[in-house]
């Protein structure tokens, strides 16, 4: 598990890759020093290749002592110490942790050297030597991974936020078409038609709402939230219209506080749950449907008794899912839809400012 959670950091592949390349290239100078300065002079090629192998594998199994605790140095770093607020602690506390992992490493590797080829040197000066090569190394390797982490947090945030843009336009194209539905509009036309006939007044206002549904309906699709004032106002429309084909066979209430007009809501959340109950159930004179929109805590709850049509158990949920997914890209609580043995009930959590 702690294994699982440093590598979200750096995958292990990548991170063996890295500690490889450090090794070979350290031992490669520390040999090539050593040589060249008289502490350790080689006497042909071939002890050069064993020291750098045996060096190598020493120097691998070091670095691994020594990246796993400075990953979770790191990973503890980023929640209690980000570099946005405490720069300068975290660069002393980090530097210091470091200092201790590679001096115990440094120790380790040390003794188990000696105990396999016992240094000529003899053991002491050996040891402090090592350290102050242990802490240097490690600390240019802290430096190493908090660049790689920097490096690949970007790069995962850049294509985060690709995908989840595409997300978005796609939601968007997506509830266009389904907000600006051919049968609603073929309906609504039909109607409009008879009054012209019987009631122009009645169809002068119809025109005017049927002109304000698709004018918020425009306004608000590039729009992440409104609030719900602007829904309850689109929803009295909507439901005018609805109202003026079914008659008194569809009755609307709406009972909300003032206080909560000013939070916010996807736009068009309400249309979805509106449409779904004017076109999953049966509406006439024995079975009028009444839909209801209230509160509860912070959220909008609308209800309406059931009487499905039977065309209606097929329905795919395709307006449910495309709300659940705008409230997800919002990253606050989902929208609740349960089904009850006379009631319909639609929960949608209200967002407030401090949540954007």
């Amino acid at each position: 598990m702690i294994f699982r959670d440093i590598h979200t950091l750096i995958p292990f592949p990548n991170l063996f890759k890295l500690l490889i390349g450090i090794s070979v290239c350290a031992q490669f100078v520390i040999i090539t020093f050593n040589h060249f300065s008289g502490y350790f002079v080689l006497d042909s090629s071939l002890q050069f290749l064993t020291r750098l192998f045996l060096g190598s594998l020493l120097s691998l199994m070091a670095s691994f002592m020594i990246a796993y605790p400075d990953l979770a140095i790191i990973k503890q770093m980023n929640k209690h110490f980000s570099w946005e607020k405490h720069t300068f602690r975290r660069i002393l506390v980090q530097l210091g942790l470091s200092v201790m992992v590679a001096t115990v490493v440094a120790v380790f590797i040390t003794i188990l050297s000696n105990s396999i080829n016992p240094y000529e040197g003899g053991l002491q000066l050996n040891l402090i030597y090592n350290v102050l090569i242990f802490c240097v190394v490690n600390i240019i390797l802290i430096l190493i991974l908090e660049a790689w982490i920097f490096f690949i947090e970007r790069d995962y945030s850049k294509e985060k936020s690709r995908e989840l843009e595409n997300q978005l336009s796609q939601l968007r194209f997506e509830i266009l078409k389904s907000q600006i539905d051919s049968h609603f509009m073929f309906n609504s036309l039909n109607v409009l038609s008879g009054l012209i006939e019987k009631d122009t007044k009645k169809a002068q206002d119809f025109i005017d709402e049927f002109s304000n549904i698709y004018r918020y309906v425009l306004e608000t699709i590039e729009k992440p939230v409104v609030s719900v004032d602007e829904e309850i106002s689109f929803a009295r429309s909507y439901m005018f219209l609805q109202q003026i084909r079914y008659g008194e066979q569809l009755k609307f209430h709406i009972d909300l506080p003032t206080r909560i007009l000013t939070a916010l809501l996807p736009p068009l959340s309400l249309q979805v749950v509106l449409e779904n109950a004017c076109k999953h159930n049966l509406i006439d004179d024995d079975k009028p449907l009444q839909i209801t929109i209230t509160n509860s805590e912070n959220n909008l709850v609308i209800t309406n008794n059931i009487q499905l049509k039977i065309s209606s158990r097929n329905s795919r949920g395709t307006g449910q899912l495309n709300l659940k997914r705008r409230y997800e890209l919002l990253g606050g609580s989902l929208p609740e839809f349960r089904v009850g043995t006379n009631e319909y009930k639609v929960t949608l959590p209200l967002i407030n400012d401090e949540g954007l």
